[in-house]
């Protein structure tokens, strides 16, 4: 419950005159209907008495006539409002809770948000973003609304009824109403939890399944897939048949809490007729208004029956703590030594255990090249991680033109240094999109130098040139070509400091060593540290460091 009231304090705060404004009008329209429920009874009872008693054509009909009306329209224009402001804040609310949850995602090691980058992390994550816009729509405003509405039907009732109507409606709705819907809560947390878990690991599967059909067919394996996911599906449709009973049960009490407390304040109003306490038409107000108060409590089932959806929702959104800002003291000196230097590292697993490397003395120094060669998971790709500040030395430390890698800006150091990993993250759209995430205002002619620079423009502009389309995740070009895409992109940065993890993977000799000249040409003063085993890459480099010698005697390779 703490991280359901954290994302409904997030969400507010996104908009919160628009969400006051919405509460406001959601207020009013259960206001209104109540308003309008009570005055049409009593005008329907107070005309029926003056046409008994023979003064109808002296009655005023005009005067509630006219406020019936202006109910009724104020009510459909209130609704108009409400829903339109509560929707507009509601997606303005989710824009910051996925800002939030990006900032949170910011503070993983970047192995953890590699991992996310699978399609069922992110079908997941979007579920419970999603998921989580009920907190505001079907929880708060609902429940807030109805408690103001409660508040003011009370103190009219006290005032144009009697106090013992007043009493007997909010008694019953909150002794009544209240303990059904606490109950649905509590009932449907596990069945809803469980609903939407089996559906997102059903789709998930199907996903997989879609995916792999060759290689299950081939295995001869999809006859059990399928049973696989026909038992993934029974077990949702249980949980949600499970739900359907829960809504069906709890709008039947409901229904029963309504029609009570109704009957309650008509036995009443009409005992205080019979005692000469109150006349027969304020009396009918009280019936009215209890039948019209059952729009603050229905729609609170759908909320309540979710509450164990947005729950595990905010539990994983909310989980993770947002990203630290690093300091802001660093600025380069002149005296300071320029480039990257290690001094004593000592890297270990993302995770931690035993140090992979220990002991790592070296400076990059400006306009060289050095290149980190040794076995598979010597530590290589880990030991660039630590010089981007994406992941902390097990020992020493690392600078960056004279400062601590650590107190650097965060907008300072990325500005300074860059780093390119295996795997190129490109995104669906053109190619000068894709350039245009490093350098927004780089203009045509430098996306064109910098995709020269990698051999990659004679490939581009047989596709069309940077108006080229992509598809998701750079679907259309070859993997040697994404990654020399993603390079193109790093180029444009211009950083002092240049990071690459296999850089020519993919790519055969001639193109390789074309790709690492045309680096080093385009960028003369950076200092490049590479992840090399290409013998490519490590001919273009002024000199070579084995790890070799420097892996801990606990690590395992």
């Amino acid at each position: 419950m703490r991280r359901l009231v954290a994302v409904l304090r997030l969400t507010w705060g996104a908009a919160p005159w628009a969400m006051w404004r919405g509460a406001a009008l959601s207020v009013a329209v259960l206001a209104m209907g109540v308003a309008l429920l009570g005055l049409s009874g009593w005008f329907i009872v107070a005309t029926g008495l003056a046409g008994l008693a023979g003064i109808g054509i002296a009655f005023d009909v005009f005067r509630p006539s006219a406020g019936i009306r202006f109910l009724a329209l104020g009510r459909a224009a209130s609704r108009y409002g409400e829903r339109l402001l509560t929707h507009d804040a509601t997606l303005r609310a989710l824009a910051a809770l996925r800002l939030e949850l990006m900032r949170r995602l910011a503070a993983r090691p970047v192995t953890a948000l590699q991992r996310l980058r699978g399609g069922p992390e992110l079908t997941r994550i979007t579920a419970d973003v999603d998921a989580l816009d009920g907190v505001v729509l079907r929880l708060a405003l609902p429940v807030l609304a109805g408690g103001v509405t409660h508040a003011a039907a009370f103190a009219a009732l006290w005032w144009l009824v009697a106090p013992a109507v007043a009493v007997a409606v909010a008694a019953g709705y909150l002794l009544g109403a209240a303990a059904i819907l606490a109950r649905v809560a509590a009932a449907s947390r596990a069945p809803s939890a469980e609903a939407e878990a089996a559906t997102q690991a059903l789709r998930r599967g199907v996903i997989d399944a879609f995916r792999g059909q060759r290689d299950l067919l081939v295995q001869g394996r999809m006859g059990a897939r399928l049973e696989e996911l026909e038992a993934l599906e029974t077990r949702a449709r249980r949980a949600e048949d499970r739900l359907d009973r829960i809504d069906r049960a709890s709008g039947f009490a409901l229904a029963a809490v309504v029609a009570g407390v109704a009957g309650v304040a008509l036995a009443l109003g009409g005992w205080l007729v019979a005692g000469g306490a109150v006349e027969p038409a304020p009396a009918a107000i009280g019936f009215f208004v209890a039948l019209a108060l059952s729009e603050t409590v229905l729609p609170l089932r759908k909320g309540l029956a979710e509450i164990g959806r947005m729950h595990d929702a905010a539990r994983r959104v909310m989980a993770t703590a947002p990203a630290a800002t690093r300091g802001a003291q660093a600025t380069p000196r002149p005296e300071a030594p320029r480039g990257l230097i290690f001094e004593g590292v000592a890297v270990a697993r993302p995770g931690g255990g035993a140090p992979l490397l220990a002991g790592l003395d070296l400076r990059v120094a400006p306009g060289e090249t050095v290149a980190l060669s040794g076995p598979s998971g010597s530590g290589k790709s880990t030991l660039l991680a630590v010089a981007a500040g994406l992941e902390p030395p097990a020992a020493g430390r690392v600078l960056l033109d004279g400062h601590p890698v650590d107190d650097w800006p965060e907008a300072a150091l990325r500005a300074r240094l860059t780093l390119v990993l295996q795997r190129a993250a490109l995104v669906a759209g053109t190619i000068r999109d894709n350039l245009a995430l490093a350098a927004p205002e780089a203009d045509d002619a430098e996306m064109r130098a910098a995709l020269e620079a990698v051999a990659l423009w004679p490939v581009i502009a047989a596709k069309g040139g940077l108006d080229a389309r992509l598809g998701e995740g750079g679907a259309g070009l070859s993997g040697g070509e994404a990654r020399r895409l993603a390079l193109a992109r790093a180029v444009l940065r211009r950083p002092s400091v240049l990071l690459l993890d296999e850089p020519t993977e993919g790519l055969d000799g001639p193109t390789a060593a074309r790709v690492m000249r045309g680096l080093r040409a385009v960028l003369p003063e950076a200092a490049i540290l590479t992840a090399s085993h290409r013998a490519e890459e490590l001919a273009t480099a002024d000199r070579t460091l084995e790890l070799g010698r420097y892996i801990s005697k606990t690590a395992s390779v």
